[in-house]
């Protein structure tokens, strides 16, 4: 595992399940549990990650590794539920909150898929969960275009040829390629840098970057929502709403921006109902938001693991004019844009993941300081999906609801992904802290509307 890798794994214990997911609905009828079991059966091949699991190196001397799991049992994976009648998107939610609040057996490979009966009108879903370590959002997205089809034309697939497990490393095995990756790592990962750094070579992109540091730096010191922070317990809240991209990409064109600020808006709008519900609303409020950019290169989409770094934004909730949120928001992006922000971070986060020693590592993840953290309230993230339409097994994928883990003190975070016409945001919150999750996602629903009826 590459170091962010390895923090997503070693990150998770009781109250932090470090799994992003998906709850995906299908138009009608809906294919039997074995029928499902063979289809996915058939695309393993395509995924070889799906019958590895994680293996710790003694003492922490290296990260973790994947290898294949002995034992893999489709059957466990794969798994089988339905709804009551009527069948309405609210119990399919409270459902998926419940799978999805429970971590992933970390004995086997770190994936499940539910098929999920009786929804209305015929539909059914599937509940697909895979670990933060094996994916970040993009390539969550690849992974999906793997197991599921680009026509509605349906082939069942033939008896799939056997498979059979790598022989498992011994404890000796995995301390031996620790030491040889402790040499060759530094080496490789020093190259990739200095590349990186050629390209940034001359003065004036440097001193861009030095600067838009600086001025990142100095948003922490706003002060920002503290009800949003505090410790999380191992149950979920999850809610998810739905906007027409058209919609978005109208307030784009009038009021400028990119379709990513215009939704950082909407869920500045969110956040201001919120904290005004609770009282806690002042006019220089700040809700610090994570944004996760992709820093994978091109040409090299299909990989597995985490090519993501952070850059950070205050979203402006105390302040009254939607405009001017807007306005505050493209500030902030744009100084990222021009300061290669994502490509500094991307630069530091190769060189600690060639300087941090493997031990350490594990010790500071595990730290109880992580889990006091006050710094940022939420995580935004927002992932172009295809504008083509999916199928499985024949049938055509109708919506796609994302879901994104929560860590370190933050009590809810919201995932955008598009498909085909439409933005699905999907809200996750701590069951306890955020009674009131309602009111968030309606808010963010609403900022959308406002900035169009200012269009």
């Amino acid at each position: 595992m590459s170091g962010l890798d390895a923090s997503f794994y070693l990150l998770e214990d009781e109250n932090t399940p470090l799994h992003v997911a998906s709850v995906v609905v299908f138009e009608g009828p809906a294919p039997s549990y074995g029928d499902l079991v063979r289809h996915v059966v058939a695309r393993l091949p395509l995924v070889p990650r799906y019958r590895q699991r994680v293996r710790s190196v003694p003492l922490h001397l290296g990260r973790p590794v994947w290898a294949d799991d002995p034992h893999f049992n489709i059957l466990y994976h794969v798994r089988h539920t339905a709804v009551p009648g009527p069948g309405t998107d609210e119990q399919l939610r409270n459902l998926a909150g419940r799978v999805l609040g429970q971590r992933l057996d970390r004995a086997k490979p770190l994936w499940e898929i539910w098929l999920v009966e009786g929804l209305a009108d015929g539909r059914w879903a599937l509940i697909a969960k895979v670990h933060h370590c094996m994916v970040d959002g993009v390539a969550g997205m690849d992974l999906a275009t793997v197991m599921f089809d680009l026509s509605p034309d349906y082939r069942p697939p033939h008896e799939p040829d056997p498979w059979a497990p790598a022989p498992e490393p011994s404890a000796l095995d995995l301390v031996a390629d620790a030491a040889r990756r402790a040499v060759t790592r530094p080496v490789r990962q020093g190259v990739d840098v200095a590349r990186e750094l050629g390209v940034a070579r001359d003065i004036r992109r440097i001193g861009a970057f030095a600067l838009g540091a600086g001025r990142a730096t100095a948003r922490f010191a706003r002060p920002a929502a503290a009800s949003l922070n505090g410790p999380i317990g191992p149950h979920r809240r999850w809610c998810w709403e739905t906007v027409p991209l058209d919609e978005v990409k109208t307030v784009k064109r009038a009021l400028g921006g990119t379709v990513n600020d215009v939704v950082l808006a909407a869920v500045t709008a969110g956040y201001r109902d919120l904290l005004n519900a609770r009282g806690d609303l002042a006019p220089d409020t700040v809700v610090r938001s994570a944004v996760p950019v992709s820093v994978r290169e091109p040409g090299r989409r299909g990989e597995f693991g985490n090519r993501v770094a952070a850059v950070f934004v205050n979203l402006p909730a105390g302040v009254d004019d939607p405009l001017e949120r807007l306005r505050r928001i493209r500030e902030q992006t744009d100084d990222v844009k021009r300061s290669e922000q994502a490509a500094g971070t991307r630069t530091l986060t190769r060189l600690t993941d060639t300087a941090v020693a493997p031990a350490l590592l594990s010790l500071a993840v595990r730290s109880p300081v992580r889990l006091r953290q006050g710094l940022v309230q939420t995580v935004t993230t927002n992932v172009p999906g295809p504008d083509f339409p999916l199928y499985v097994m024949g049938r055509r994928l109708l919506e796609l609801h994302p879901y994104v883990p929560l860590t370190g003190g933050i009590r809810v975070a919201t995932a955008i992904i598009s498909y085909c016409g439409t933005l699905y945001v999907g809200i996750t919150a701590d069951f306890d802290a955020m009674p009131d999750l309602d009111t968030f996602a309606k808010g963010a629903s609403a900022g959308v509307a406002e900035l169009l009826a200012l269009s």
